[in-house]
């Protein structure tokens, strides 16, 4: 893109900062591959009272206290900090409120499990926020950049309240769904912090949807243009209610604005050959590390370490209940193959219970890891044969990529944005980078896992797979090029 263009990412979290999932991963290395483009991009997040002040080096702007949030019939103030993102030049805003964010947990009250009871208005706050910050700024951005409900309201905003503002009205918005499972759905009341009921919301209004306020509905019908995580996820939403999560005729009705860009990795984060969270660093001609991660993955978790047997690693807090019961369908026959399996889960719910009886009764074959921080991660994936996604709707995160350049070999359900990266590999070619399974059932699923456990046995097939997998390549700056047109389309 020849003009530098002046863009505004908003996400409810971004990495290193705060994160639970895979946006604050996108949030984090998206802006610093546009960044390196020339353009002028600024992340604005909530000032959770988890995230460390001291070790990020967050400041307060002394201009840019105090400021004042209508919320309809009341005020609320807002402080803003500021930082850049750690290794780049990507400055950070963190709007604060400690009443609204000062808290243990990002959406759910651990206490109760259940969803903060103020989260509607916690994110209402946060997103009408940006348009009085951006006055105290001086600066307006041609496009402001949202993710999921959290901040979808903003487009809504724009486009209902700040159309005549001189100073609002030329910019553009571009809305991303990284998790459809999650819409921001709330009582009719909530209409009061966003303005008069009688006005905003009624049957078909772009709040309503289902009797109830969604405000991702408001975000897709007022958001120039919509973004999904790859471009076969952006049809499969248009075609079945199951997974775009009930609001298919809402896709249709704006697929010219509809397109899909797959997630990229981290290079510098994910790469065997630098990676620092393992024991023993890697690369495609010298593999040698990638034997020793898996003999200290295994032993480290009790089972006995074999070269010649596959280490297969299961992610469990990946998965949602679908995706669980197909599983629970094919334990027994998965434990009579020739492998070891490693799951990873912080959760002690009843799916992890059923795991651990199989972890009693199998002892050589199983283990659970109950924990979920990056470093274990980075071990599993490093240590692992292959990984098991058997995820039957997005999303199903970024971490199918991460794992082919550690020459770790997914197992997928074509589904999402998985059908555009990760390809199945041919007996008869000798191409793809890993094993996709196409029906969603369990004979699918045993029958893909036989088959990818048949080529770990054949050492020159195994040998090329892995090869083919490490030389992949998902660089954000790839991505960030696919991100250019779309801002160019929107604003042109």
């Amino acid at each position: 893109m020849e003009n530098e263009l002046k863009i505004l990412y908003i996400s409810s979290e971004i990495a290193p900062f705060v994160r639970s999932g895979n946006m604050a991963d996108v949030a984090n290395a998206l802006p610093r591959a546009l960044k390196d483009f020339g353009h002028d991009i600024r992340i604005f997040i909530p000032k959770y009272g988890t995230i460390n002040d001291r070790k990020y080096t967050i400041r307060e702007v002394i201009r840019l206290k105090d400021i004042k949030v209508p919320l309809y019939r009341k005020t609320v103030l807002a402080d803003v900090k500021s930082a850049f993102v750690p290794e780049s030049k990507v400055q950070a805003y963190f709007v604060e409120n400690k009443d609204y964010f000062d808290r243990s947990e990002l959406y759910v009250n651990p206490e109760t499990n259940q969803e903060w009871e103020d989260n509607a208005e916690r994110f209402i706050f946060f997103s009408r926020s940006i348009f009085a910050i951006l006055r105290k700024l001086h600066w307006q951005p041609d496009i402001i950049h949202c993710n999921d409900w959290q901040t979808a309201i903003i487009p809504f905003f724009l486009k209902k309240m700040f159309h005549e503002d001189p100073f609002f009205n030329k910019i553009r918005t571009l809305l991303s769904i990284h998790d459809l499972s999650s819409q921001g759905v709330f009582d009719e009341n909530v209409v009061t912090l966003i303005g008069n009921p009688d006005d905003l919301f009624y049957e078909g209004s772009d709040l309503e949807y289902q009797g109830k306020v969604n405000l991702l509905k408001a975000g897709l019908v007022n958001a120039d243009f919509i973004n999904t995580t790859g471009k076969n996820y952006s049809k499969e939403i248009r075609t079945s209610d199951k997974a775009s999560y009930g609001l298919r005729e809402l896709f249709r009705k704006h697929a010219p604005k509809l397109s899909g860009v797959a997630s990229g990795v981290d290079y510098k984060s994910w790469d065997p050959e630098i990676d620092t969270l393992i024991s023993h660093n890697y690369s495609r001609k010298k593999l040698a590390g990638k034997l020793a991660n898996k003999q200290e993955l295994v032993e480290s978790n009790g089972l006995k370490f074999d070269e010649n047997v596959a280490v297969i690693g299961i992610v469990l807090d990946l998965l949602h209940q679908d995706d669980r019961m197909l599983l629970s369908e094919s334990l027994d026959e998965l434990m009579k193959l020739k492998a070891q399996w490693l799951l990873l889960s912080k959760g002690e719910g009843d799916f992890t219970k059923m795991f651990s009886s199989h972890v009693k009764k199998f002892s050589e074959k199983i283990s659970v890891i109950p924990d979920m921080d990056d470093q274990i991660i980075h071990k599993i994936i490093a240590g692992s044969d292959l990984v098991l996604f058997p995820c039957k709707f997005e999303p199903c995160r970024s971490l199918p990529l991460n794992c082919l350049k550690y020459g770790t070999i997914p197992i997928v359900y074509a589904t999402g944005g998985l059908v555009d990266t990760i390809k199945d590999f041919s007996p008869e070619t000798k191409k793809g980078n890993g094993f996709v399974f196409k029906e969603y059932s369990s004979a699918s699923l045993l029958s893909k896992i036989k088959q990818a456990l048949k080529n770990f046995n054949d050492n020159m097939t195994w040998e090329k797979i892995v090869d083919r997998a490490m030389k992949s390549n998902f660089s954000w700056q790839i991505v960030a090029e696919n991100y250019n047109k779309i801002y160019t389309k929107i604003l042109s």
